[in-house]
């Protein structure tokens, strides 16, 4: 892929930034029912009460006592599903966050997360044990969590708010992810993309670029 044109980069953040494994977080959630349940949470696909946390429309006491209510999770303390809820984030390894400050210096780097409330307090905390800067967001120009700006991926508005925002032209950004159906949306709207799948990496990706 050529980078010749590219000016800015828009990265996604679980499964391209930090690891993660949304299975973890399933047999955890799976585990605090008190009858057989199958919590529908996946890359692809949720149940609503998921899409209200990613959004913003609940908050985490609304999105705790929805599990609850939803899989029978009674007497089920905040602190169990929050672990549970957690368990899917797993570690940023020092290269990208390497990778980020060089990409930085060339690029105008942005992040762009479906996330919300719980997990943004958890993987803030990992940086902040693991990394000398004060918190994710200090890497890049702006970052836009879907629960603070009310809209999440793939919906074109998300993408749009942006590129308005910034006034970055189409042809000049690259949006990085993980998920088919984001990259998807990305591309109808016009932004140049890199659907990432493992096992290449953003380390792996650039490393053959000349950035």
């Amino acid at each position: 892929m050529e980078l010749t044109n590219i000016k800015n980069i828009i990265f996604d953040l679980g499964g391209v930034i930090i690891n993660i494994d949304y299975k973890k977080s399933i047999d955890e959630l799976q585990k605090l029912c008190k009858d057989d349940c199958q919590v529908q949470y996946s890359q692809k696909e949720q149940s609503h009460l998921f899409d209200l946390f990613e959004t913003g429309e609940s908050s985490p006491e609304d999105f705790r006592n929805n599990l609850r209510e939803t899989y029978q999770m009674r007497d089920v303390t905040d602190e169990q599903i929050d672990q549970a809820w957690n368990a899917m984030l797993l570690d940023i390894p020092q290269e990208r966050i390497d990778l980020l400050r060089e990409l930085s210096k060339k690029y105008r780097i942005f992040l762009l997360s479906n996330t919300n409330a719980i997990h943004l307090e958890a993987f803030n905390q990992i940086v902040a044990h693991s990394f000398s800067i004060p918190s994710l967001d200090s890497l890049f120009e702006e970052a836009y969590y879907s629960h603070l700006v009310g809209k999440r991926k793939p919906d074109a508005a998300i993408f749009e708010m942006i590129l308005n925002s910034h006034n970055l032209a189409k042809d000049e950004t690259l949006f990085i992810d993980d998920s088919i159906q984001h990259i998807e949306s990305a591309r109808a709207v016009g932004i140049q993309t890199l659907h990432l799948q493992p096992p290449l990496t953003i380390n792996e990706f650039f490393a053959n670029e000349a950035i």
